[in-house]
């Protein structure tokens, strides 16, 4: 199901209303050295996954049994970084920017990724949109390294419990297992009270503050057929979300890939949020690198399955 070019052009004059601060300090000189580091990008892989915990292996085969396709952060930060390091891209010449939920489970991958290249742009907003729009994308690749790279991370994300129910996730220090992600099912409860003709006839135009929520709403209108027929709703969800928001990402970089210095790279995605004591996995759905003329050179998305 495709967003209609109406919907499209809505959503980035919106966003172009607004100024987004950058992240850091704004320099194009940033990450060279971290508190004296001079590791390589894989070394910094190692070091992250060091401290967090080894693959359960029960998990790992109910993640992937629900999410064909799927790969543990580990296994999919070591292959993005040795196929970027390919390219060119290092700690010391790599901006990374992101569009993620803002739920606090989706900073795990987003911190894995930070210790590895250093910063982070922030692009996104509730279940992943890239809110900051095409002024966002301005201004973050405005701060690219000299003669430096970019990796953008996008998508949406979605919880799984250790007994396999999804849409729900064990959160750190909570007893209530808790919904994943939650702007993600508010707006799917809004979608079905649509398609199901139960939804509550309202005067009131949409309020700026929940204009974010309001947005997700609308943008996850085109699929309310899709989710309806879906065997499994929550899990056909986030795929759902992941197109409505591919076709955004792929606007705003086509529109600002003028900005592109060295190389591009764009990563796109669900999230897969597990336990706290298991590790996160991601199902890539796009993996592709821009050159420095804005031209898409390559598919890397066969090298991370």
């Amino acid at each position: 199901m495709k967003l209609s070019p109406a919907v499209i052009t809505l959503f980035v004059a919106t966003t172009e209303a607004f100024t987004v601060a950058p992240t850091g300090h704004g320099t194009s000189k940033i990450n060279m050295i971290i508190n004296g580091e001079t590791e390589t990008a894989s070394e910094k892989v190692a070091s992250v996954f060091s401290k967090l915990p080894e693959e359960n292996a029960v998990v790992d085969k109910l993640v992937k049994t629900n999410f064909p396709g799927a790969i543990s952060n580990k296994d999919l930060a070591t292959r993005v970084v040795e196929l970027l390091g390919e390219k060119g891209f290092k700690p010391s010449n790599t901006l990374l920017a992101t569009s993620l939920c803002a739920d606090e489970l989706a900073r795990e991958l987003e911190d894995e990724f930070v210790e590895i290249y250093g910063n982070n742009f922030n692009l996104g907003g509730l279940s992943g949109f890239p809110f900051a729009g095409n002024t966002g994308f301005g201004a973050m690749a405005a701060h690219i390294p000299d003669d430096g790279f970019c990796l953008v991370i996008h998508g949406p994300h979605v919880g799984i419990t250790k007994e396999g129910q999804i849409g729900k996730v064990e959160r750190s220090g909570i007893a209530l297992v808790d919904n994943c992600c939650g702007s993600a099912i508010a707006a799917s409860n809004y979608l079905k009270g649509i398609t199901d003709g139960g939804a509550t006839i309202t005067p009131k135009i949409q309020q700026f503050t929940d204009f974010q929520q309001g947005a997700v709403q609308e943008l996850i209108l085109p699929f309310g057929k899709r989710l309806g027929r879906a065997e499994n709703r929550m899990r056909e969800l986030p795929y759902a979300l992941y197109d409505s928001q591919e076709v955004l990402v792929t606007d705003i970089v086509n529109t600002g890939k003028g900005g592109i210095k060295k190389g591009l790279a764009v990563l796109g995605g669900i999230q897969i949020n597990t336990s706290p004591d298991t590790l996160d996995y991601f199902h890539p759905l796009k993996f592709d690198y821009y050159d420095s003329d804005g031209n898409l050179v390559e598919n890397m998305l066969p090298y991370l399955r």
